[in-house]
């Protein structure tokens, strides 16, 4: 009884394995994802080269309308990308679920953001956000009050300023 319920779990062990039908491409493709992370909205859209360094991807969440005056999205980072420094007049909630990324208000330290954090940008003050150099970084906005405007745009974050912790 004991030898065929040790057969029976080799047959299975066996079983599953050939049942794998990964082609080394899709292997492959699931190792360049390692550093991608869960998302738990769709990508959207490409972010314009104008204003991201590398590749970051947006989608509305809530519209702005006259009623709540807020605008809520995602941004999608991967590895490596960023905003260029901005700037709301009303202020900007990010809420970070997941991955890593950076967070830093000019003339502040780098901050680091991971899932879970919720950062809060104050009213007209010039900052910058983005993923770490290895993973991606998932993270929901909330633009309050938008009949104040919505964002500002700047320059690009340099290599320089992007990898200093000052």
């Amino acid at each position: 009884m004991k030898k065929l319920a040790i057969i029976s779990v080799i047959i299975l062990m066996f079983i599953g394995q050939s049942c794998n039908t990964n082609t080394g491409a899709e292997q492959e493709n699931a190792m360049a994802d390692k550093n991608e992370v869960d998302a738990i909205f769709p990508k959207g859209e490409k972010g314009s080269s104008d204003l991201f360094t590398g590749n970051a991807w947006a989608t509305s969440l809530v519209e702005n309308d006259s009623t709540y005056n807020t605008l809520i999205g995602n941004v999608y980072f991967e590895p490596g990308a960023r905003s260029n420094w901005h700037r709301h007049p009303a202020g900007q909630i990010l809420i970070i679920t997941a991955g890593e990324g950076y967070h830093q208000i000019r003339g502040e330290a780098r901050q680091t953001m991971r899932k879970g954090d919720v950062i809060e940008c104050p009213p007209n003050v010039v900052h910058w956000h983005g993923a770490a150099p290895e993973t991606g970084l998932q993270q929901m906005y909330i633009i309050p009050n938008t009949e104040k405007g919505i964002v500002e745009w700047l320059e690009p974050v340099t290599n320089e300023q992007y990898n200093s912790t000052r």
